[in-house]
């Protein structure tokens, strides 16, 4: 059995545990630590590196990260501090935790989960996974390879963010029924189908463990289901990630 650690960093939590990647599962409970105040760049990092030391792990580490990624480097600071843009985050996590550490965009390695051992598994055609959440990450496959870092909870919707309009943070800021979160919901899906005509809807993240509350009120012209993963996905597919 391979065991990698994978680490799913978000904007509330820091969330790691061994991942088994033949099978796509946890080997190990999950250890999560609370996301630093400000999310500054120094502060996660010596979080992430406190939490391979929970392991007392020395190997190869992935990571998803709430950002777009390129080439380890981080371009977007949509839910963390601004001056991670610039950084190399791979270089940063890895200095920290004296693992190697390689980082892709959370959305895009949970997708990467679900494509490979969950909802989308086998699933040929435009596949897009939707992560609800802090805010909205999607991750589009086409014949099961990733197109990386879309980032389409950052479209537009009546002026604003779409995360800022249908993530599952706003949902309970603003304590809205299902119904009426199913219909913010609808409208992004809406725009989302005309743009990319998906051929399979995967909805993930944290809010999807609930999907049966929401899912019902929502009517897309592709087959929408929810994710098998659930609140796995981001560690599986971080663990995943930095094997492929």
């Amino acid at each position: 059995m391979e065991t990698i650690l994978g680490i799913d960093i978000g904007g509330s939590g820091i969330k790691g545990a061994m991942v088994d990647i033949a099978k796509g599962e946890l080997a190990t409970e999950r250890i999560r630590i609370p996301t630093p105040e400000g999310a500054r760049p120094a502060d996660v990092a010596e979080t992430v590196g406190q939490l391979v030391s929970r392991f007392q792990y020395q190997g190869l580490v992935g990571a998803g990260f709430p950002a777009v990624v390129l080439h380890g480097v981080v371009k977007t600071a949509a839910n963390i501090h601004a001056s991670w843009i610039g950084q190399n985050v791979d270089r940063l996590l890895s200095k920290a935790s004296a693992c190697t550490v390689l980082t892709g965009n959370d959305a895009d390695v949970a997708g990467l989960a679900e494509m490979t051992f969950g909802a989308g598994r086998d699933q040929k055609g435009v596949v897009l996974v939707v992560t609800l959440g802090t805010g909205i990450g999607s991750a589009i496959f086409v014949d099961g390879k990733l197109v990386p870092n879309t980032e389409l909870g950052h479209i537009q919707i009546r002026g604003k963010d779409a995360e800022q309009r249908a993530s599952d943070a706003v949902r309970q800021a603003k304590n809205l029924t299902w119904e009426k979160y199913a219909r913010r919901l609808q409208e992004y899906l809406d725009a989302i189908e005309s743009l990319i005509w998906p051929d399979l809807i995967i909805i993930g993240g944290g809010i999807s463990k609930q999907s049966y509350e929401f899912l019902p009120f929502v009517n897309t012209k592709a087959k929408i289901i929810p994710a098998q993963l659930l609140n796995q996905a981001g560690i599986v597919g971080a663990a995943l990630y930095a094997t492929t």
